[in-house]
């Protein structure tokens, strides 16, 4: 969320290293809005790809609801009175509102004044992008130059509106890092979402980004152009798809044995996967994600009973497990609430219930408190998340009531995702839509109570 790394660098200069500053505002206020068509322009011959670009969140990400909020409510606020994050009030626009970024339009104005700033991430920011700086990308260090070139990612495309050259960083996953990475001022990792990728199998085994969010179906790029068996949807759906959602975290739970007497002490496991995500889940703006693991069991008369999470032992267990604490009292230094107690840490949620287990990355402000706000992130907690294609094993220790009925015993795992603490988003007044719990994932298991 910083300024500096956004440069206008010849392609040549980018292969050289040669002397490109790494830190630099040379591209801030340097290319007013005008010289970036408006993503109507590029409606009127893509049409497909321009009507599936509208229903993403890139062409939301200054305008959408709970951006909005935090950027006005929280980032500037916190900028305006502690030099340490003093960055954010460009820098979150770098890769929100990046045309805003360029043409010096900092703070923008807020969506409801309809500025070119709502244009969030366009079409031709994207396609105008050459390259990036240095060895990895983070915090928006990608290089642009706006014109009637236009980047793309084949061969042999030609318009009668602009010159067309391939250039393969678009089809490279590290053109998703230049913002899907991103480095607070504490020099942390806020946003890793492309290096957890970097890390894991579907790296190693050559599947992109683009693969999971741009899938290539049968298509034309535009009206007059040639079928194309392969053509990159621009879908970006993630964490806003309730499709890409589902079964992202897939759940299979076990008795360790299938019969059981009334005082009987019973252990199940439960085992998590993350079956579908190429990164860790949750990912991108994990500080204020929650997943969770949820497990009930229902005795032969129906009485149902909360499992709580068997303790492993590792350090900072304690933030991912559900509890009624406090935390995110950095809010109130931030909005100047005098002895704010904070919101609860994991939310309000009528499926959750304490003892839990929560899949987390806990963020830690510079007083040790897990905070929502990246920019003011100085620490982190035990990454507890779910790595792509790995597993998680939990067991659950139940000692059966000496009036346990006999009969059968059904115990349910589900996971559950949010993708915004719901104390937070209430606090906030951010829409419910935003934070409302999600059901990813379920699975049933059944053992019997002996008379």
């Amino acid at each position: 969320m910083r300024r500096a790394l956004v440069l206008l660098l010849p392609v040549a200069l980018l292969a050289q290293g040669g002397g490109a500053p790494r830190v630099s505002d040379e591209a801030y206020g340097t290319q007013p809005y005008d010289r970036y068509e408006r993503p109507q322009a590029c409606a009127t011959c893509h049409v497909d790809i321009a009507r599936q670009h509208e229903q993403a969140m890139m062409s939301q990400a200054y305008t959408h609801h709970w951006d909005e909020i935090e950027y006005f409510e929280l980032a500037l606020p916190h900028a305006a009175k502690e030099p340490k994050v003093a960055d954010v009030e460009a820098g979150c626009n770098g890769c929100h509102a990046p045309l805003a970024l360029l043409a010096g339009d900092i703070p923008p104005k807020p969506p409801k004044a309809g500025t070119r700033a709502n244009e969030s991430v366009s079409c031709d920011l994207c396609h105008t992008v050459t390259g990036f700086v240095g060895d990895v990308p983070y915090n928006f260090n990608w290089v642009t130059q706006p014109g009637k070139i236009k980047q793309g990612p084949r061969p042999g495309v030609v318009s009668p509106h602009h010159e067309t050259r391939e250039n393969s960083f678009l089809r490279s996953a590290e053109f998703c890092g230049t913002c899907h990475n991103e480095k607070d001022s504490w020099g942390l990792f806020v946003k890793s979402t492309h290096l957890e990728w970097l890390e894991g199998p579907h790296s190693k085994g050559g599947v992109v980004c683009q693969d999971c969010h741009m899938p290539p179906a049968p298509g034309r790029s535009a009206r007059m152009g040639s079928e194309l068996s392969d053509l990159r949807q621009h879908l970006f759906h993630g964490a806003h798809d309730p499709g890409k959602l589902k079964g992202v975290a897939e759940v299979r739970i076990h008795p360790e044995s299938r019969e059981a007497e009334p005082g009987d002490t019973v252990k199940l496991t439960a085992v998590v996967v993350n079956a579908k995500a190429g990164h860790k889940i949750p990912s991108g703006s994990a500080e204020e994600r929650v997943l969770w693991l949820h497990v009930e069991a229902t005795d032969a008369k129906g009485r149902t009973v909360h499992l709580p999470v068997d303790r492993t032992g590792f350090v900072d267990e304690d933030l991912t497990i559900a509890s009624d604490v406090l935390a995110y009292q950095d809010i109130g230094d931030i909005k100047g609430i005098a002895d704010f107690p904070g919101l609860k840490r994991d939310g309000t949620y009528a499926t959750m219930k304490p003892g839990d287990r929560i899949f987390r990355l806990p963020y830690l402000d510079p007083k040790g408190r897990m905070t929502i706000a990246q920019w003011n992130t100085a620490a982190f907690g035990t990454d507890y998340r779910l790595a792509p294609l790995a597993a998680r094993t939990e067991t659950f220790t139940w000692k059966l009531p000496q009036d346990t009925p006999p009969g059968p015993v059904t115990v349910t795992a589900t996971v559950y995702y949010s993708r915004l603490v719901s104390s937070v988003g209430e606090f906030l007044h951010v829409p419910a839509e935003e934070w409302e719990p999600v059901q990813i994932g379920i699975h049933t298991t059944v053992f019997e109570v002996l008379e």
